[in-house]
C-alpha cells in the first residue's frame, strides 16, 4: 500500500495523511506545514537554512547521507625517483649506497677510536 505524502514547505519533512496544516497565501498558492511550530517560524520570517533541524540547513552544511557518499577519497601520494639534471637514476642509487658505506665506515672508525681511548685509560691505571 502506497501512502501519498506531501513535503512541508518549511522543514521539507514528509507530511503523512491526517497530519499538518495548509495555509493559502494571498497569491493563491497553498503552503503546507507539518506543525504549528513550523507555521509560527514562517510567520516570524525565519529562514529554514538558519534553523539546524531543517533539511535545508542539513543540505547547506553537508550533513546528509548523499553528501557523505559522494565525498571523493584522495589518492595517497608515493615517492617516485626521477633523474635529476646530469644524473641518471642508477647514478643516484649508487651515490646513496656509497653514502651508506661511508657512514658505516665512519661509525666503525669512531667506535674503534673510543675503544682505543678506553684501552689507554685502562693501561694508565
Amino acid at each position: 500500500m502506497v501512502v501519498k505524502t506531501v513535503t512541508c514547505s518549511f522543514s521539507e519533512y514528509k507530511i503523512y495523511p491526517g497530519h499538518g496544516g495548509m495555509y493559502i497565501r494571498k497569491d493563491a498558492q497553498p503552503v503546507r506545514y507539518i506543525s504549528r511550530k513550523v507555521c509560527s517560524l514562517t510567520e516570524q520570517k525565519k529562514r529554514p537554512a538558519r534553523i539546524r533541524w531543517t533539511v535545508a540547513w542539513r543540505r547547506n552544511n553537508k550533513k546528509t547521507e548523499a553528501a557523505e557518499k559522494s565525498k571523493k577519497r584522495s589518492k595517497k601520494s608515493f615517492k617516485v625517483q626521477r633523474a635529476i639534471a646530469g644524473m641518471s637514476i642508477s647514478d643516484i642509487q649508487k651515490r646513496r649506497e656509497q653514502k651508506d658505506e661511508i657512514t658505516k665506515k665512519s661509525k666503525e672508525a669512531a667506535l674503534a677510536e673510543i675503544k682505543n681511548r678506553k684501552a689507554k685509560k685502562a693501561n694508565r691505571k
